[in-house]
């Protein structure tokens, strides 16, 4: 009972969770930390935010972080600074490098194996060691013309100086990289970029054209130039960003395959989301335990009856497999279906989740999963809502094409649905795995979460994903 109760108790923000429990570190969290990943790409609920934590987490004397988070961030008062020596879309990489350098310099003054005079003086311009809690206040004190920053003589030390408003920002980028070049030790500094996509939607107003991805475009070249100025393998500076993958696709550059070099996508399959499911498992029992396998950690929790379901409930299959069909195979969903079993577990006083839960709990998880969705794809389908309307109006799990089009476009006609192109709105709701394909003769089904190459097939009937069915009240 005590370790359903704290299954139940799981928080689905990784931000409010236990992560010294309840982290699960593998070999591309270790990259990271390395600095051989830069960039770090994933769907919402994989598991970026609870990374991006877990590295905030380990300040000590020689490990640093700062963390920039972009959550509820007014993005027009950044498009404001950008460098008109350059063009479109690298406006903004002197200011994320101005940021990036400013941050560094920032932890100096936390870093007491840095010259003392030059703390001192540092702290003077960036002032608190205190975690960033506004960084829209922080950001317009970095950029303000109120103190310029400069060495005394030829090998001086770095002095400030209050009186010289004519330095701008921009001219501080250079005086900034030498005051790290001269000063860093091996200790690591980590610079991570996090939420990130709250001007997202910024996208569909303007036809993907916008100041928006020049932005995030000139991040990710920012960190490029510095690791070149700066590379992991002789220094402790490890700037790290966490990106939606359906963001990072729509950014092009021509350097853009060279980022492939600092990049992780962040993927779970049936094997490591096990690896996963069994460490949190072995840790609502044991604190501090390492981890069971995955069927002795199931079996903590779970009773082994297999569930019945399918026509008449003819068919039968293990419950983790039930589970996991309802899911698209990421942390987060497992997280919430694992913890609505617990909370009714607990409520009906029993030691074991059992199949019968499990199918009570199906409808609430479906819900939650429609509405994960629905938040995931606003930003660039402002009617999501509406659309699975139309899903839920065709009442079958599987339909044509054809038959998705008829209905779409009643809505369209009565104005319920202001996206007209309906091929536009398919390719949407696949990409974001809320349909697949179901080629003819084969009982199987194709969807994006399980392949990411996975592009829609006009020519194939559409099925939807087996955890909407209750919350689209698909029979």
């Amino acid at each position: 009972m005590e370790m359903l109760k704290e299954i139940s108790e799981w928080k689905l923000d990784a931000k409010f969770e236990d992560s010294g429990r309840y982290f699960f570190h593998d070999k591309d969290v270790s990259a990271i930390e390395a600095g051989k990943y830069s960039y770090v790409i994933g769907r919402k609920g994989v598991g970026k935010t609870a990374i991006s934590q877990n590295i905030f987490s380990k300040n000590s004397h020689d490990v640093f972080c700062e963390k920039l988070t972009f959550k509820n961030f007014p993005f027009n008062s950044l498009y404001e600074l950008n460098d008109e020596d350059y063009t479109q879309p690298n406006q903004y990489i002197t200011l994320w490098k101005y940021l990036i350098y400013s941050s560094i310099c920032r932890m100096f003054v936390r870093n007491e194996a840095v010259d003392n005079e030059v703390r001192l003086e540092l702290e003077k311009i960036y002032g608190s060691v205190e975690p960033i809690n506004n960084l829209r206040r922080i950001i317009k004190k970095w950029v303000a013309n109120e103190w310029s920053v400069k060495f005394l003589g030829l090998g001086g030390k770095v002095k400030l100086s209050e009186d010289n408003g004519d330095q701008t920002w921009i001219e501080k980028v250079d005086v900034l990289e030498d005051v790290i070049s001269r000063y860093i030790d091996e200790a690591n500094y980590y610079i991570v970029f996090d939420e990130l996509d709250e001007d997202y939607s910024s996208i569909i107003k303007t036809g993907g054209q916008s100041n928006y991805l020049s932005l995030i475009t000139s991040l990710f070249k920012a960190v490029q130039d510095i690791k070149s100025i700066f590379p992991s393998e002789s220094s402790g500076v490890k700037p790290v960003v966490f990106l939606r993958d359906d963001i990072y696709d729509l950014l092009t550059d021509s350097d853009k395959t060279k980022w492939n070099d600092f990049r992780l996508d962040l993927d779970w399959d049936k094997n490591t989301i096990k690896d996963l499911i069994a460490f949190r498992l072995t840790r609502a029992k044991y604190r501090a335990s390492e981890p069971l396998s995955f069927k002795q950690a199931w079996a903590l929790a779970f009773s082994p009856e297999k569930i019945e379901y399918g026509n008449r409930q003819k068919k039968q299959t293990d419950v983790y497999t039930y589970i996991a069909k309802s899911t698209q195979l990421r942390p987060r969903d497992f997280v919430r279906y694992l913890q609505v079993c617990a909370k009714e577990a607990v409520s009906e006083r029993r030691t074991k989740i059992g199949p019968d839960i499990v199918k009570k709990v199906d409808k609430a998880f479906s819900n939650y999963l429609k509405e994960e969705l629905i938040d995931e794809i606003h930003g660039v389908l402002p009617d999501i809502k509406e659309i699975l309307m139309v899903i839920s109006e065709i009442r079958k799990q599987n339909f044509t094409i054809e038959e998705f089009k008829e209905q779409y476009s009643r809505a369209v006609e009565t104005g319920t649905v202001t996206t007209k192109n309906a091929e536009l709105a398919l390719k949407i709701l696949f990409h974001f795995s809320v349909v697949g394909n179901e080629p003819r003769q084969r009982q199987l089904s194709f969807f994006r979460y399980q392949n990411k190459e996975s592009r829609i097939n006009f020519n194939e009937r559409l099925v939807v994903h087996r955890g909407l069915f209750k919350a689209l009240q698909i029979l």
